[in-house]
Order: structure tokens, then C-alpha cells, then sequence
């Protein structure tokens, strides 16, 4: 897929994905069809210079961005507390 293929809706979608430090690139991929270096372009193109750096720095390296470095093979972290 190509970013300009993408409306307003999906591009939120994504930037939202994209921000979330437990979403990894895969998930926006399936979603999206979009590489990560397009997801890193459509984030650069869509925020704010200082936010995108923010969020550059914050990404870059982090496990949980990518599924093959996760530490966990199934699911989320869900809480005890939480309902079932």
C-alpha cells in the first residue's frame, strides 16, 4: 500500500498505532500493508518536527515495537486485578 492511497481516518489509525509503545510495526503492517520505514515516513510527514523526534527517540531500539524481540510469545500483559 501507498501512503497516499491512505484517508485522514486511516492515517490517524495509524499515527495513533504508531505512537502506542506496545504496538509493534507487524500489528500496522497486517492492518495497513505499510513497511515500517513507510510508517516512520507517514509519522514524519504527519507530526509536528519536535514530535516526531520525540517519538523517534522513544522507538528507536524498543523491544516491544517489534514482535520477533518481544519477550513474550502470546498476548498482552493483563493485569490480576483486571475482569475476566
Amino acid at each position: 500500500m501507498n501512503i497516499s492511497d491512505l484517508d485522514n481516518q486511516n492515517i490517524d489509525r495509524i499515527v495513533e498505532m504508531a505512537w502506542e509503545d506496545r504496538t509493534p510495526f507487524e500489528a500496522i503492517k497486517a492492518q495497513f500493508g505499510l513497511q515500517e520505514k513507510q510508517v516512520i515516513v507517514l509519522m514524519r510527514r504527519y507530526m509536528s518536527s519536535s514530535s516526531f523526534k520525540m517519538w523517534r527517540k522513544r522507538v528507536t531500539g524498543r523491544k516491544t515495537k517489534h514482535t520477533q524481540k518481544r519477550a513474550f510469545e502470546l498476548g498482552r500483559f493483563k493485569s490480576k486485578n483486571q475482569k475476566n
